[in-house]
């Protein structure tokens, strides 16, 4: 304690240098731990959202990953339904689980009819009871808002669009259909100088709208045309209505997206045959069950889970988006990290070298009425220590105090490739392990540039050292 209080005296000793130097270490920790919360916040963000779509582990075909998406009808899972029932009735993974969902994906060509637009699409089946259990995750607590299934309690041919491909087909909607931002699409036009259709093509567009005219359900404002190829290679055209539009998180996706009920896919891909599904979609309750969980599936491949080899992958080797994303930011973090600690380093040994300068000829008299070599570098390391502890308990302060405050002010940003902009969220308050590692590399950082001073303090020669005036 006595150790302490002498070198608090001596810090005040020079209150303009000391503050200088305090503030230096505050600006650091609290430049540190915002960017920190900012990298932390973004991570829980991502990795919500693609819990939410993916879930933790997807079970497929072995192959499908790499050939699946040419060829969904080869690499899909015939017993998909026994799949999913004896994953959740599993003693050890039932526990784990908050949803088991299937999910189909194929590919297809959206037309309007009325405007003549069309462009390819990625069409996904799901079943809306299985993705409302998916978007209720939030282990992180994010507090991103509960958006049920555009398709929960619709029509068996009701379809979803990403706003973007709503656009690209000329569909009168400029909000959700039936708001008050609805309104008429720029004026379109069939194009003349198009290539017709071949003869078979045109016969099931035609007979899937003639259809549609008969039965009263003329409103092509909200209807479109999905061109499929069915298992056996033949063309299939389902006619459906628009009842939603759901905005996807990246501008790609969203040009494209179409969400169909599971049995509505089902029946365009592979018509009268065998319904099956891509892949059968696991969520955990927290991420980190996700190695457990694999290897209990593992287990159970081995053990005859189903006739056909399959595989288990979870959300970050499904989405590389999200690894690449953070990666990005710990790497910036990482380079921030290290750039204040060097200017906290060059800092804080500038004042020691400083002190120990103007106080050689105290140096002095204590080796000379019997202080050590190991006292005098005690006294300029508590010294140091306590410049990096103050700087860290203030900074610490300051940072939660400008959490709060940019938490709270409804600031937005507009990350890369995505569609809507995001809230700038700081997550300091909770994050323990965050805070105690700042701190703790600052007052090593601190410690660090106090030991050359000291050590050269306290092997300084008696005799010189008294003749400094």
């Amino acid at each position: 304690m006595q150790l302490i209080m002498l070198a608090w005296r001596n810090l005040l000793r020079n209150r303009r240098r000391t503050l200088a130097t305090l503030l230096t270490m505050i600006v650091g920790m609290v430049g540190i731990l915002l960017f920190g919360g900012f990298n932390r916040a973004v991570q829980y963000g991502l990795e919500t959202a693609f819990v939410r779509g993916l879930g933790h582990l997807q079970i497929q075909h072995r192959d499908y990953l790499q050939y699946g998406s040419g060829n969904p009808t080869e690499y899909a899972l015939r017993d998909y339904r026994r799949i999913q029932k004896a994953v959740e009735t599993d003693p050890i993974l039932g526990p784990m689980l908050t949803a088991a969902t299937p999910v189909l994906n194929m590919g297809g060509v959206a037309g309007h009819y009325a405007t003549g637009a069309s462009r390819p699409v990625f069409v996904q089946g799901t079943e809306p009871q299985g993705q409302n259990l998916l978007r209720h995750w939030d282990a992180h607590g994010v507090g991103a808002p509960f958006q049920s299934s555009g398709l929960t309690d619709t029509a068996p041919n009701a379809a979803i669009l990403g706003r973007s491909l709503a656009t690209t087909l000329g569909l009168p909607i400029a909000g959700e259909i039936g708001g008050k931002n609805s309104g008429p699409p720029p004026t379109q036009t069939r194009s003349t100088d198009a290539a017709p259709l071949p003869s078979d093509l045109a016969a099931l567009v035609e007979d899937t709208a003639d259809t549609a005219a008969a039965a009263g359900k003329g409103h092509d404002d909200v209807r479109i045309e999905l061109l499929t190829a069915t298992a056996a290679g033949a063309p299939n055209v389902g006619r459906l209505q628009v009842v939603g539009l759901e905005r996807q998180g990246a501008r790609e996706l969203d040009d494209i997206y179409v969400g169909l009920h599971l049995a509505q896919a089902q029946r365009l891909l592979y018509g009268n045959g065998e319904p099956m599904a891509t892949a059968v979609i696991l969520q955990l309750h927290d991420t980190a069950m996700i190695p457990a969980a694999q290897a209990r599936l593992e287990h159970l491949f081995q053990n005859g889970l189903s006739t056909q080899p399959l595989a288990v992958h979870d959300f970050a080797t499904l989405q590389p988006l999200y690894g690449r994303i953070v990666d990005m930011f710990g790497l910036i973090f990482g380079f921030v990290t290290v750039l204040i600690a060097c200017v906290a380093l060059f800092t804080v040994s500038n004042t020691m070298n400083m002190a120990v300068m103007e106080r050689t000829l105290e140096i002095g008299t204590l080796r000379a009425i019997g202080l050590r070599c190991a006292g005098i570098q005690r006294l300029f390391l508590c010294e140091g220590a306590l410049l990096g502890a103050l700087g860290c308990v203030c900074g610490l302060l300051i940072s939660l105090a400008s959490s709060w405050l940019i938490n709270h002010a409804g600031l937005t940003w507009m990350p890369p490739g995505v569609t809507e902009p995001s809230q700038i969220v700081i997550r300091i308050w909770g994050e323990p392990s965050l805070v105690l590692t700042t701190t703790l590399g600052l007052v090593a950082v601190a410690l660090l540039s106090a030991w050359l001073p000291a050590r050269r303090a306290a092997r300084a020669n008696i005799v010189t050292a008294l003749r400094h005036a």
